[in-house]
């Protein structure tokens, strides 16, 4: 639990310094918080155990793997739940709950859909980040801290505002990655703000929709890289 109760912890130490971060007070700005830690914190719990491909790859393990009845994914997924990371899923959804409850937020039956929503479809983006960063691995064993950049740093990405982040880099990791719509856009929508970055507000009601390419994309690098895999007995 300690890298999301971190996570916490340095947004409110951030407030005790200024007003806003971004254009946004603290408890908007902890909505984004909560729902990124809620989606992530899940997802680690129900598909972090695939980076231990690279291990199974490396040993030779994968291949008993790939010998069983089962597709390989799910065996990877459900071999050995890390029921420590239990209390993280839990934390990141009473982060949620609290900074739901305190935003004045005013609810409509669209917006405690979304409420729902968003959290679900965070949990498959990061999911789908986990796979796919997985999945270098059979073409890159030691592929590990590029991966941890993408998942553990799209997680750090989207616990602020995405107007803290300029030009390229918010270009690349919020819109061509995919990072705005786990948090920023579904938080905008939830909280009825206008985005400081111009785009329309229909966007924070679609977000949830973006993790079904990703999805996708996750699930065909996963394919490709299994039928890449050589055995190592071949």
């Amino acid at each position: 639990m300690g890298a999301t109760v971190i996570d916490v912890a340095t947004v409110l130490v951030l407030f005790r310094v200024t007003r806003t971060v971004g254009g946004f007070t603290l408890r908007e700005a902890m909505v984004m918080v909560g729902l990124s830690s809620c989606a992530f914190a899940t997802a680690d719990f129900a598909v972090g155990n695939v980076e231990r491909v690279r291990g199974y790859i490396r040993s030779g393990l994968l291949d008993a793997v790939l010998l069983r009845p089962l597709r390989a994914l799910p065996q990877l997924l459900l071999m050995d739940l890390p029921l420590r990371k239990v209390s993280r899923m839990v934390f990141g959804l009473a982060v949620l709950l609290v900074a739901l409850g305190t935003a004045n937020i005013q609810w409509t039956a669209g917006r405690v859909l979304l409420a729902v929503l968003a959290p679900l479809a965070g949990v498959c983006f990061f999911g789908s980040i986990f796979v796919a960063s997985a999945s270098v691995a059979f073409w890159w064993i030691e592929s590990g801290e590029i991966g941890n950049a993408f998942t553990y740093g799209g997680r750090d990405f989207t616990t602020y505002p995405v107007t803290v982040y300029g030009g390229w880099f918010r270009a690349v990791f919020a819109y061509g990655l995919g990072f705005a719509f786990v948090a920023y856009y579904p938080a905008l929508a939830l909280l009825g703000r206008a985005d400081p970055l111009g785009l329309p507000a229909w966007v924070g009601w679609a977000a949830p929709g973006v993790p079904v390419l990703a999805v996708g994309a996750a699930a065909a690098a996963w394919r490709a890289g299994i039928r890449h895999y050589r055995s190592t007995g071949s």
